[in-house]
């Protein structure tokens, strides 16, 4: 093997991705190859700096020539490979530099905390299975969450994890598991872990984040307390069915189907179900010792972590906009769709995207300020979209392609509007009376 041959192909030897016989070759090479072992070292040497401190590297021209040629090539065998969805160490490791965390943490803290928030005011008694979710000081459980679709599925929706201690949590989503948030929801502040660039990050939660940041049992507990306290409650028994392996007794109570263990009384599923949302919460855990939670739920930064300065700043999300739909499309199509149209929109199908977003902003971003905007467009985005759910609102954008003027992609009415707001597929905004609407 010769030297440029090896060259071109140690990225990929760095990331184990050659076969048997080329890994060989290149290991041979290597034994008595000066100038490869230098690259190599120099490879090395830069993913070994990345994942101490998290950090672009910015040192040096040299640094700055090997970190571009990783990227090149690293997208040559993403391509190549069609592994684009494994992620590789490298990619990984400049993903987790100080630009993009912020990029990343803006859109998945959004996009982790909404749902449940847009619920409206969930022998063995009705009371005796709310009990432990009125009164449990902890507790752990799963929620699925679907918003604008027809219902959840429990085999394609991101699940929300929860570790609930009083009132601090500790979330994860299933689509970002390397990214912990840990909210103390009573002082509205927000502590980030990038569990693989060992990266920290502090934020301010006030305002909008604040709210839509609450215990989402907290929410439950808001339901059952006010149905309760309501002279003419009265909770619909449905009898016994079995739930995985388990026999399970089912109460209804406004929009919340509780199904509890029929021996103990202990909550195991509970659905709610309204227009445009839709919410599984099960695996629960009840009163596990503090003692045992309450590392997982410090808000002090774990040994071994570097704090990110100058990033907890509050996530001032404003008020969403029509504007910041429309740069959410854009980025969504333009940016992680190939120039299509997604088939649907809506808060849970951002999420199963959030690998691609994390990757895309990796990729494309340039600075803190502009991984920022990037990310709290796509939140705020949704957060629009969601607050005009119930004002005769339609997306139409499957099969569109960004630059198609002609052709409308979403279209809602205002409250007290008589004409309704289009966006067509080169995101221009114009007003349009009803009976001009695409049919």
């Amino acid at each position: 093997m010769k030297c440029a041959e090896c060259k071109e192909i140690l990225v990929a030897y760095l990331e184990g991705l050659l076969a048997e016989d080329q890994k060989h070759a290149v290991t041979e090479h290597l034994k008595d190859c000066h100038n490869c072992q230098a690259e190599l070292k120099q490879l090395t040497n830069l993913q070994e700096r990345l994942v101490s401190n998290g950090r672009a590297a910015t040192q040096s021209d040299l640094e700055n020539e090997v970190l571009n040629r990783i990227v090149r090539e690293q997208n040559v065998r993403l391509k190549a490979s069609k592994k684009a969805g494994a992620g590789l160490k490298i990619r990984r490791l400049i993903m987790k530099s100080s630009i993009t965390k912020v990029a990343v943490a803006a859109a998945v803290i959004i996009v982790a905390v909404l749902g449940v928030h847009y619920i409206s005011a969930p022998s063995i008694t009705f009371a005796d299975v709310v009990k432990p979710l009125l009164n449990a000081r902890t507790l752990i459980l799963d929620i699925v969450v679907n918003i604008g679709g027809s219902g959840v599925d429990e085999d394609t929706d991101p699940v929300v994890h929860d570790t609930i201690v009083d009132q601090r949590i500790r979330r994860v989503i299933s689509t970002q598991q390397h990214i912990v948030n840990i909210f103390d929801t009573e002082n509205a502040k927000l502590l980030t872990l990038h569990t693989e660039g060992k990266i920290a990050t502090y934020s301010d939660t006030q305002g909008l984040v604040q709210d839509i940041t609450q215990n989402y049992v907290a929410v439950l507990r808001d339901i059952i307390t006010d149905a309760q306290n309501n002279p003419d409650f009265e909770a619909k028994e449905l009898g016994e069915k079995e739930i995985d392996g388990q026999k399970v007794v089912g109460f209804v109570v406004r929009n919340l189907t509780v199904w509890a263990n029929a021996e103990t009384g202990l909550p195991v599923r509970i659905e709610g179900n309204e227009p445009g949302l839709s919410v599984v919460y099960k695996n629960f855990q009840f009163n596990i010792p503090v003692e045992e939670l309450e590392s997982q739920v410090s808000m002090e930064i774990p040994d071994g972590y570097n704090q990110v300065e100058n990033l907890g700043k509050e996530f001032d999300m404003g008020t969403p906009t029509e504007q910041d739909l429309v740069e959410c499309l854009r980025f969504w199509a333009q940016d992680l769709n190939d120039g299509n149209f997604p088939e649907t929109i809506g808060m849970t199908e951002l999420a199963k995207m959030l690998p691609q977003v994390e990757a895309k902003l990796a990729e494309t971003i340039t600075s803190a300020e502009e991984g920022t905007q990037k990310g709290m467009s796509l939140g705020k985005g949704m957060l629009f979209h969601m607050s005009i759910l119930d004002q005769d609102s339609h997306y139409a954008g499957s099969g569109v392609k960004v630059g198609q003027a002609d052709k409308a992609v979403f279209w809602y009415l205002p409250d007290g509007a008589e004409t309704y707001r289009v966006i067509y597929g080169d995101l221009s905004v114009k007003d349009v009376a009803a009976g001009d609407l695409p049919k």
